[in-house]
């Protein structure tokens, strides 16, 4: 089993900056790939960002060059720093956690991020 913890999400103004947090606890040495998925209102979940066990990383293409992965593997926490948001950015972020010895993914609980002046 593999429980994820999420924070760092909340409202801030368009242009400004967020960091999410996403802890891994359990079975966390069976992770390989984690990421951060996202879903507005009435749309699909969406790929935002991930990032493997040995730091190679995968942007979704909307937020290239304003966000940045990256991953503790001692800590087993992986962060979404968040740079010049955008409204369209709004959405309830989600961690992923890859376990591919187990063949199962994990989800997170989902953290509320609202880009409004």
């Amino acid at each position: 089993q593999v429980q994820l913890v999420e924070s760092g999400g909340g409202l801030v103004q368009p242009g400004g900056s967020l960091r999410l947090s996403c802890a891994a606890s359990g079975s966390a040495s069976s992770i390989d790939t984690m990421g951060w998925y996202r879903q507005a209102p009435d749309k699909m979940r969406e790929l935002v960002a991930v990032i493997t066990s040995g730091g190679a990383t995968t942007y979704a293409d909307s937020v290239k060059g304003r966000f940045t992965i990256s991953r503790d593997n001692v800590k087993n926490t992986v962060f979404l720093h968040m740079n010049a948001m955008k409204p369209q950015d709004t959405a309830v972020y989600y961690c992923l956690a890859d376990t591919p010895t187990q063949g199962k993914g994990y989800w997170g609980q989902g953290t509320q991020v609202t880009v409004s002046s």
